[in-house]
C-alpha cells in the first residue's frame, strides 16, 4: 500500500532474513511453526488505516444494538448454553478483505467477525521477529502494536484480561488436544509469557462444581479458563471422553464465555449495515430472485474456511437442510496488492483484535492479524504453493 516502504522492502528482500525469522520461532519453541509464515508483513499507509477503524467503530457502535439474549434462543441449542453468567465478551476479533473498490483503490470489506481469542501472543512474537531480522522495515513511523501499546504494555494488557487477579497456577489454556493443534505456537507462547498451564479438555478433573488439573503429583484447583476449545471441533468428536463439558453449571471464571462464540459471529452479518459491510442474508430467508452467483454461501459456526462454497447454487442450497445454519454473503473482489518476487501478487486479509477494557467499559483494539494468499481462500489452511503467503503482521503508518 505505501509504494516507497514496498519497493524498498523487496529491494532489500534476503532469503536468510526469513531463514532467521522462522529459525527464532522454532528455536522459543523447540519445533517450526504448523502454518506458513509469510516472507513478508503488509504495510498500511494512514488512508487505509483511518478507513478500517472507522469501520472497526460503526461495528462495535452496531454491535451494542443487538439483543443478543434474542441471539443466544436463535441461534444456540438449550443443550449448548452455558448456564454460567455471561458478562461482557473479552475478546474481538474483525476480519477485513483489502479489496479493489472499483476506482483504482483499496477498501476494507469485512469478511467475518467473532468474539473468540486470536493468537495474541503468537503475534507479538511474529511482528517482534519481523523488526529483529529485517534490516528494511522502518522502526520509527510505523507500529504493529495498536492503541499505543509496547511490548511490555501489550503483554500486561493480555495478563490483565487472562489471568486478571488470580494467580497463573489456578488459570488454565483450554484446548482439545492441544499438541496437535496448527495454532499451538500460540498456546506455547501465551503459556511462556503468562505462567499458565496449557491443558487439554480431556485432563480436566471435576468434582461437584470445582474443577482441577493435575500438575508435579497434586491436584490444583482451576479459578479461571482461556477457552480456545472451537466448539464446532468439540461438536465433531462426540466419542471424547470428559469429566467436564463446557455447557457444565462449575463454579469457573470464563475467558471468554463459550456463548459468545455463537452470539459475535456470522450469524449477526445480515443483521450489520455500513459501506464496508457486504450484504447478507439467512440462508432461509434470502430473496427469491437474488443473483447466487454474486454470493459465497458460508456456514455460521465454523473456523478456518471449512465449508465455505465460492459459488453456491439453487440445486445445492435446495439440499441443505438446516438453513438457519447459513447466511449468502455478497462476493467481494480481493485486489493482489502486495509485490511478491515471482510476479504473481499475493491478497490480503486483515484481521483487528481486540480485549475488553474494565476501565473504559469498552473493546480497544490492541494489535492485529494478517493472512497472504494468492488463491480464492486467503485462510492459511488453504495456501497456494507459492512464495509470500501465509501467516503474517501488517505495520500501520502513524
Amino acid at each position: 500500500m505505501i509504494k516507497k516502504v514496498r519497493e524498498t522492502f523487496n529491494e532489500n528482500y534476503k532469503q536468510e532474513y526469513y531463514d532467521n525469522l522462522k529459525n527464532d520461532l522454532a528455536k522459543s519453541f523447540g519445533e517450526p511453526c504448523a502454518f506458513r509464515i509469510s516472507e513478508t508483513p503488509f504495510f498500511i499507509d494512514k488512508e487505509l488505516k483511518k478507513e478500517v477503524f472507522d469501520a472497526c467503530d460503526t461495528i462495535i457502535e452496531q454491535l451494542w444494538k443487538i439483543d443478543f439474549e434474542e441471539i443466544r434462543e436463535k441461534f444456540i441449542p438449550k443443550k449448548l448454553q452455558s448456564p454460567s453468567v455471561l458478562g461482557k465478551p473479552h475478546f474481538l476479533a474483525i476480519d477485513f478483505g483489502l479489496c479493489d473498490d472499483g476506482q483504482g483503490g483499496i477498501a476494507p470489506k469485512l469478511i467475518e467477525l467473532q468474539s473468540f481469542p486470536s493468537l495474541f501472543l503468537y503475534q507479538a512474537l511474529l511482528g517482534e521477529s519481523f523488526l529483529k531480522n529485517y534490516p528494511q522495515i522502518p522502526k520509527e513511523g510505523f507500529h504493529f502494536y495498536l492503541n499505543d501499546l509496547n511490548e511490555a504494555s501489550y503483554l500486561e494488557e493480555l495478563k490483565r484480561v487472562i489471568v486478571g487477579d488470580e494467580n497463573p497456577e489456578n488459570v488454565i489454556l483450554l484446548e482439545i488436544y492441544p499438541e496437535k493443534q496448527k495454532t499451538r505456537i500460540d498456546f506455547w507462547a501465551t503459556k511462556q509469557a503468562l505462567g499458565i498451564e496449557v491443558l487439554c479438555l480431556t485432563k480436566v478433573i471435576k468434582e461437584g462444581k470445582n474443577l482441577f488439573y493435575e500438575k508435579n503429583g497434586r491436584k490444583v484447583k482451576i479459578n479461571r479458563i482461556y477457552n480456545r476449545v472451537i466448539l464446532d471441533e468439540l461438536l465433531q468428536m462426540p466419542d471424547l471422553k470428559t469429566d467436564f463439558n463446557l455447557t457444565d453449571d462449575v463454579d469457573v471464571e470464563w475467558v471468554t464465555h463459550p456463548d459468545w462464540f455463537f452470539m459475535i459471529s456470522k450469524c449477526i452479518m445480515p443483521l450489520l449495515s455500513h459501506k464496508n459491510i457486504p450484504q447478507s442474508f439467512y440462508l432461509n430467508d434470502f430473496p427469491k430472485n437474488l443473483d447466487l452467483s454474486a454470493y459465497v454461501l458460508k456456514p455460521l459456526f465454523s473456523f478456518a474456511g471449512k465449508g465455505i462454497n465460492l459459488n453456491p447454487t439453487l440445486e445445492f442450497i435446495e439440499g441443505i437442510k438446516d438453513r438457519h445454519n447459513y447466511i449468502l454473503q455478497s462476493k467481494v473482489k480481493y485486489s493482489p496488492i502486495v509485490k511478491a518476487p515471482s510476479g504473481t501478487n499475493s491478497k490480503v486479509e486483515l484481521r483487528i483484535l481486540y480485549t475488553w477494557s474494565d476501565t473504559e467499559n469498552r473493546l480497544m483494539p490492541v494489535i492485529n492479524l494478517t493472512r497472504m494468499n494468492k488463491g480464492d481462500l486467503i485462510n492459511v489452511s488453504y495456501l497456494s504453493n507459492d512464495d509470500w503467503v501465509g501467516s503474517s503482521i501488517s505495520f500501520f503508518e502513524d
